[in-house]
């Protein structure tokens, strides 16, 4: 299964352009799928200020992301596409912030990274994320 993945720099989200950039990402990479073809893909949020800084989003900022990459698909699809949609968060997940990742509604789970090289590590995640 796809997983396509968007995400901001520091920088982008520092001047406040999260949604533009998602919304670029968004549309340039499904925009031109059927419905069909994106009911059988996965979107991750990755933040790239996130990917191997050891910096994570809040949990708020994340699940702000979230909704609105949900918008999105609702608008270039359906209600019902965007329920559908698994929508992963996946920058800098770790045991020790994956309950607050996973307490969010609009969170539909995680994409690891680094964290799984270790098994430790990766066992806890799955452990803590409930």
């Amino acid at each position: 299964m796809p997983i396509v993945c968007v995400g901001e720099k520091l920088a982008e989200r520092e001047a406040g352009h999260t949604e533009n950039i998602c919304r670029t990402q968004f549309h340039g990479s499904v925009g031109a799928l059927t419905p069909e073809e994106f009911s059988r893909i996965l979107i991750a949020y990755e933040p790239v200020w996130a990917i191997g800084t050891g910096r994570t989003a809040t949990p708020d900022m994340a699940a702000a992301v979230h909704r609105f990459i949900r918008q999105c698909a609702e608008k270039q699809f359906s209600a019902g596409h965007a329920s559908k949609l698994r929508i992963l968060y996946g920058g800098s997940v770790k045991p020790d912030n994956i309950q607050g990742l996973m307490a969010q509604e609009e969170l539909d789970g995680a994409l690891v990274g680094g964290a799984s090289l270790d098994a430790k590590s990766f066992a806890n995640i799955v452990k803590e994320s409930g």
